[in-house]
């Protein structure tokens, strides 16, 4: 990184460090969109997957230690030991946190989900962006689509009379990469590689236009972290070093995405605007600079087991917890903390082009 960009990128996370931890109420009259709707996996989540049926085979995190910063300090299915980060961006979007899952609204009567609704969460944990990554139990991106449209139905009305200002935020692809390294191990060639993103990528196209044409005007993308850096991938390095093979498939993906978007196919949906926003960044940069942003550990997680804290059997009630919780850049094995979800939102509604592009969240909610 050049010298003269260095201090511009620190200043805006060392801004985003210094915001408070309690993020400020929001309500209806002070919301900047009509409506958010969030569609993802683990890292957008906020109760969806406690609703689902099944067994161990549903990634769930309703239960200690999860949640304990949360308001109440109670376990809602966030992995996270407070807020995440589809959370900070509402709170920055005028909401109090995120909007409610949709199986927690699925089932009310329309005058109950019209009432005060300022969007709706469709994400859920372990899903991906083809329908075979995860378990057949969770709701994979095609479903949460679906799932919308079958909403609009219920609300006898479509985004699209609300869809030029409202944001649809989409945050996923992780676990797909995940899934690939995994069934490989670690060992395909470039061609295997490039032909996986380059068709997991069309599939993301495909969802995004099917939510164009819901009426989503205003997409926010929120791309893959240096995955291969989280606590559970180092178990796996002998030297407890991040995986190269798991960031390589996310720096491609990403690149993937944003080619998409700015002279892809999806570069012709007349009426679109967008905004990429880099949780890689962000987390690159704490990596570099952990102690000026206010972080002490960036390997381990908070709460876990085993090496690193990092064992798949995550943050449990009998896990091992951290003490100082704002410390920790992980959670648990995968997901970040409370504190480095508040940075990576602050950046990314409002930084740079470093961690936004080609406009920060706050651009594209002011675009009209």
């Amino acid at each position: 990184m050049a010298a003269t960009v260095l201090p511009q990128v620190m200043g805006v996370l060392l801004a985003a460090a210094a915001f408070a931890c309690a993020a400020p109420s929001g309500s209806k009259s002070n919301s900047k969109v009509p409506a958010l709707y969030v569609f993802g996996d683990s890292t957008a989540d906020v109760g969806n997957n406690n609703y689902l049926p099944g067994s161990a085979a549903v990634p769930r995190a309703n239960f200690p230690h999860n949640g304990v910063d949360f308001p109440t300090s109670r376990p809602t299915g966030r992995f996270s030991n407070g807020y995440n980060g589809v959370d900070f961006l509402a709170v920055h979007m005028g909401l109090k946190r995120s909007p409610p899952p949709f199986l927690a609204v699925a089932n009310k009567t329309n005058k109950q989900v019209l009432r005060g609704l300022l969007g709706v969460n469709f994400a859920s944990a372990g899903s991906g962006i083809l329908d075979t990554t995860g378990s057949y139990m969770i709701i994979p991106l095609s479903q949460q689509v679906a799932q919308l449209a079958s909403l609009q139905r219920k609300m006898m009305t479509t985004t699209q009379q609300q869809g030029q200002r409202s944001v649809f935020l989409i945050s996923t692809g992780g676990n797909d990469l995940f899934a690939f390294f995994s069934r490989s191990n670690g060992s395909t060639d470039a061609e295997q590689r490039g032909r996986f993103i380059s068709n997991l990528v069309s599939l993301y196209e495909e969802h995004v236009k099917a939510l164009y044409a819901l009426g989503a005007r205003k997409v926010a993308v929120i791309d893959v972290p240096p995955i291969g850096c989280c606590p559970y991938p180092r178990t796996l390095h002998p030297l407890g070093a991040c995986v190269d093979a798991l960031n390589d498939l996310a720096s491609a993906f990403n690149k993937g995405v944003r080619d998409a978007f700015s002279h892809g196919s999806l570069a012709s949906l007349q009426g679109l605007s967008y905004s990429v926003g880099s949780s890689h960044a962000v987390v690159q940069s704490i990596l570099k600079h952990p102690q000026r942003l206010g972080f002490k550990d960036v390997t381990t997680a908070c709460c876990g087991s085993g090496r690193f804290n990092g064992a798949k059997s995550g943050c449990t009630p009998n896990a091992t917890l951290c003490r100082n919780r704002h410390d920790y850049l992980f959670w648990d094995m995968l997901h970040p903390t409370h504190a480095a979800s508040k940075i990576a939102a602050a950046a990314i509604y409002n930084g740079s082009t470093r961690f936004a592009t080609p406009v920060n969240l706050r651009q594209l909610l002011e675009d009209h």
